[in-house]
């Protein structure tokens, strides 16, 4: 059986520690991601958010310098989506305030807890609207800064695989423009990701409830062995 990754810059020891010789694979890129210089500026009292590592890395390279210090005026609360998210903060030397899964589940806890902080968004230029949608319309301050563009690189594979991953909606929507998805076993890092698959397929989509790469290849195993 043969398994196409959509992600070449992924763990692949932890790939072949868990595929082994059972299956062949490949891993090919489908988006490409270019940081956008954004000119540092005062962060003030504001609350911070990043979904992505991309964004971390991006917000950190053009020097934006968080403040963790717990005074009145001026303390950054850092939340995140994803634990590879957090790592990268911690990465840099900052903590994080809050940790979710999923973006969903962030803007709930936003919404439920945070409803007096003032948000900036430090994400790319395709960034999903969970949170833009929710948390202006609860009269939460929020704004999105891009940091990195994502382009779609629209690939066309000749190879047929029987086995389809995905790691992320633009990573699908860059996938399936010019490839089918149908007669195909598919595999999901999250929900976002399947709410995208399930744009171009009605074939039942296996999803990490984790949303990391360890669980993802466990239940490749699970469900191919």
């Amino acid at each position: 059986m043969s398994i196409l990754f959509t992600k070449k810059n992924i763990d692949k020891k932890l790939v072949s520690e868990y595929l082994g010789n059972q299956f062949s694979y490949e891993f090919i890129d489908v988006i490409r991601i270019k940081p956008t210089p954004v000119e540092p500026f005062d962060l003030k009292d504001k609350s911070l958010i990043f979904t992505s590592i991309n964004g971390v890395e991006s917000f950190f390279e053009s020097g934006f310098k968080p403040n963790e210090k717990f005074t009145e005026h001026n303390y950054n609360k850092i939340y995140c989506v994803g634990q590879k998210t957090k790592n990268a903060v911690r990465k840099y030397g900052f903590g994080t305030f809050k940790v979710k899964k999923h973006a969903q589940d962030l803007s709930k806890f936003i919404i439920q807890n945070s409803q007096g902080e003032r948000f900036l968004h430090f994400c790319g230029n395709l960034a999903l609207d969970v949170l833009d949608r929710a948390l202006p319309l609860q009269n939460i301050y929020y704004k999105k800064i891009p940091v990195y563009e994502t382009e779609l690189l629209y690939p066309v594979v000749h190879e047929d695989f029987d086995v389809l991953v995905f790691f992320s909606p633009s990573g699908v929507r860059s996938f399936a423009k010019h490839n089918s998805l149908e007669g195909k076993k598919i595999f999901s890092i999250g929900l976002t990701t399947e709410k995208e698959i399930k744009n171009f397929t009605k074939q039942k989509i296996y999803t990490s409830h984790e949303s990391n790469l360890d669980d993802l290849l466990q239940l490749i195993v699970q469900e191919l062995s």
